[in-house]
C-alpha cells in the first residue's frame, strides 16, 4: 500500500465512457452536435431545473452568471471566502466589488449571519447578489437566502460545483436539490476530473428563468443570434426577399467562445448515468470518516454526516496541519487544502481585505486539509489513510 500514490481525489473512466467518446469521435460532429443538447437535458432533470446551458467549464459558467445578471462596474456582491477564487473573480471579470462574508464555523458554509450584517450595516441598493457555495459538497440553505435575498432586492448565484447530487430540506421537510432553481436565479456546476461527473473540462449552468436561459445561450457564442425572431436587422440588410435568408445570423452583444465540446458531453452524460451510485459511495467513505475521527484529541472539526451532504471533500480540521500534510505526502497520501481564504491573496489584498477580517474562515484555514474522496477509494486505501494519520499523532 505504501506504494501506491492516494490523491485526494480521482476520476473514475469506465469501459462505457470511453465507447460513448469514441462513437462521437467518429461520428460527423466534434463540436456543437446532439450529444451537448441531450447532456443539458438529462442534467437538467438529473437536478430538477427546468434549463442547463453547458459551457467549457465552471469559471466561464461563473462568468456568463455575472453577466447574465448584468453586474457591472462598481456593483457589491457578497461571496464566501472559503471557495475557489472563481466564485469571487466572476464579479471582477465584469467590474464588480467582491465582498466577503465569513464563515459558519461548524459548516464552513457562508453564514448568513454575517451576510445580514453586511447588509444591515448599508442602505438598500447597496448590493447586487448573492453567491454562496455548497463547499464540499454539503448544500446551503438557499430558502434562508431567498428569503434574505428579496428582503433586499438580491439575486442569487448558487456555486454547486461541489454538489450535484447534495440537497437540503426546506422549512416544509421537502428535498430541495442543488441547482433545481427553486431559491437561486442562476447554478453553476463544473466537470473537472476531481468532480463528481467528469468530462476532462466543462461546466453547466442551471435556471428555471427562461429569459436568463435564452441570454446564456447567446452569450455562449460570441453573443450572436441565429434566429428569426430575433434579428433586429432589416430582411433586405441580411440579403433576403421574404425572410432572412439562412446563412444569416448577427452579433448582438458582446460574447465568448464558452462552447463545450461534443464528445466532452457525451462523457459528461456516460458519467451522468452513475452520479446517484457514486455519491453513495461517498456517502459511505465519509461515514467511516467520521466514526473514526470521533473522539480523537486532534481533530478539531469535521464534515461529519449531514442528510443531503454530497461530499466532493472530506475535511478535517487538525492540530500540526502541516506536519500531518507533510507525513501523508512521505507516505504517498496526497491531501490538499481547500482553500487559501481568497479575502486573503495577494489580488484581493490590494482592495484593503487584510488577516483578522473574517477570523472564522482564517481559523479554518489554519487547521483545514482534505482526505482522499472519491468513489474508487477501496476500504483497504481508506484505513491507511486513517492508520497513518493515527500513527502521526500518536
Amino acid at each position: 500500500m505504501e506504494n501506491k500514490v492516494i490523491p485526494y481525489g480521482r476520476q473514475h473512466i469506465t469501459e462505457e465512457d470511453i465507447k460513448v467518446v469514441i462513437e462521437t469521435l467518429q461520428s460527423d460532429y466534434l463540436t456543437q452536435g446532439p450529444k451537448i443538447k441531450e447532456f443539458e437535458d438529462n442534467f437538467a432533470q438529473y437536478v430538477g431545473a427546468n434549463y442547463a446551458v453547458a459551457l467549457a467549464n465552471g469559471t466561464a459558467a461563473l462568468h456568463l452568471c455575472a453577466m447574465a445578471l448584468d453586474v457591472n462596474p462598481g456593483d457589491k456582491v457578497i461571496t464566501t471566502p472559503i471557495t475557489f477564487a472563481a466564485s469571487a473573480n466572476c464579479v471582477r471579470y465584469c467590474g464588480g466589488e467582491v465582498v466577503f462574508g465569513d464563515i459558519d464555523p461548524d459548516t464552513y458554509l457562508l453564514d448568513i449571519n454575517s451576510v445580514k450584517k453586511l447588509l444591515e450595516a448599508s442602505p438598500k441598493g447597496t448590493y447586487k447578489g448573492i453567491i454562496p457555495v455548497d463547499f464540499a459538497g454539503r448544500a446551503v440553505n438557499l430558502e434562508a437566502f431567498k428569503a434574505l435575498a428579496d428582503e433586499y432586492g438580491l439575486w442569487i448565484i448558487e456555486d454547486a460545483c461541489h454538489a450535484p447530487g447534495g440537497f437540503f430540506n426546506d422549512t416544509n421537510g421537502k428535498e430541495q436539490w442543488c441547482g433545481n432553481g427553486k431559491f437561486a436565479d442562476l447554478a453553476i456546476f463544473s466537470f473537472h476530473p476531481v468532480k463528481h461527473i467528469a468530462s476532462g473540462e466543462g461546466g453547466m449552468v442551471t435556471t428555471n428563468d427562461r429569459e436568463l436561459y435564452g441570454r446564456l445561450l447567446k452569450l455562449r457564442t460570441h453573443g450572436i443570434v441565429k434566429d428569426d425572431g430575433q434579428y433586429t436587422n432589416s430582411i433586405d440588410f441580411a440579403g433576403g426577399e421574404d425572410s432572412y435568408p439562412l446563412w444569416y445570423m448577427e452579433m448582438q452583444e458582446l460574447g465568448y467562445n464558452y462552447r463545450i465540446t461534443d464528445f466532452q458531453a457525451a462523457l459528461g452524460n456516460s458519467q451522468l448515468q452513475r452520479a446517484d451510485e457514486g455519491v453513495q459511495r461517498r456517502r459511505e467513505i465519509a461515514k467511516v470518516y467520521a466514526q473514526d475521527f470521533q473522539g480523537k484529541n486532534y481533530v478539531k472539526g469535521q464534515s461529519g454526516i449531514v442528510k443531503g451532504h454530497a461530499h466532493h471533500l472530506y475535511v478535517v480540521e487538525v492540530s500540526d496541519r502541516l506536519g500531518l500534510y507533510n507525513y501523508l505526502r512521505e507516505h504517498k497520501i496526497f491531501a490538499q487544502i481547500h482553500y487559501i481564504p481568497c479575502h486573503l491573496m495577494p489580488y484581493y489584498r490590494q482592495f484593503g481585505w487584510k488577516e483578522g477580517d473574517l477570523p472564522h474562515a482564517e481559523n479554518y484555514y489554519k487547521h483545514c486539509i482534505s482526505l482522499p474522496m472519491y468513489p474508487t477509494l477501496t476500504k483497504e486505501e481508506q484505513q491507511f489513510v486513517i492508520t497513518t494519520i493515527d500513527e502521526y499523532y500518536n
